[in-house]
């Protein structure tokens, strides 16, 4: 199994790349790669529940009876000490481990476990430089008087970046999400069902995260 994350405020390691990392493990090791599962938009602290490919990960380890669960380097897995260690542990539940194509901790002596709580603390430290690095650059926009944070779903910025101005296009694509949501559509389906209308999302598909942030606007 593999398992790739993108999150929105870091774009240095995407999908393609992540698969061609993993790709070239796999070719090395000489195993085979039975299904691949992404978050994307997702942060490198988000619980494991708020992950709806790391959960899918989880299930076809199970039902595959994998013995791995690959990801392309460990802040892949996560940005937060406690859901990386969360993650091990699920894994090793179903008789599997987590690794990193990058070769970072692997193994199941006691060096290898350093180097692993090493690199999820790394991790974690990274984020937060992130964060307050972002948090900085949002001061900036302030005190030059432009509008800061992300521009809520449904709507677009106008050309002086401060106003906003509906997006019609996204708010039907909203309104048609809370109706299928009223109806007991899952989210997973509903970002399907987008999908398949024709609604185009921000970015490259449709995601259950996105689908919930939209019918809780």
């Amino acid at each position: 199994m593999a398992y790739l994350r993108v999150s929105t405020e870091e774009q240095s390691l995407g999908p393609e790349a992540q698969r061609a990392s993993i790709e070239g493990w796999a070719a090395q090791q000489g195993v085979q790669v039975l299904s691949w599962h992404l978050d994307q938009g997702v942060s490198g602290s988000t619980p494991i529940e708020g992950r709806p490919g790391l959960l899918a990960a989880f299930r076809s380890l199970e039902e595959l009876e994998a013995g791995q669960l690959v990801v392309a380097k460990w802040d892949r897995l996560a940005r937060d000490v406690i859901v990386s260690a969360t993650a091990e542990r699920l894994a090793d539940r179903v008789g599997a481990q987590v690794t990193s194509a990058d070769g970072v901790g692997a193994g199941t002596g006691p060096e290898a476990i350093l180097m692993r709580g090493i690199s999820a603390a790394l991790a974690q430290y990274e984020r937060a430089l992130i964060a307050a690095r972002t948090s900085a650059a949002l001061r900036a926009l302030r005190a030059r008087g432009k509008r800061a944070g992300a521009v809520p779903l449904g709507y677009t910025l106008a050309d002086d970046l401060k106003t906003l101005v509906p997006n019609l296009d996204e708010q039907a694509s909203i309104e048609l999400a809370k109706q299928l949501h009223t109806e007991g559509w899952s989210f997973r389906e509903i970002a399907g069902r987008l999908e398949a209308v024709g609604h185009r999302p921000r970015g490259s598909c449709w995601h259950a995260m996105t689908v919930l942030r939209m019918v809780r606007c």
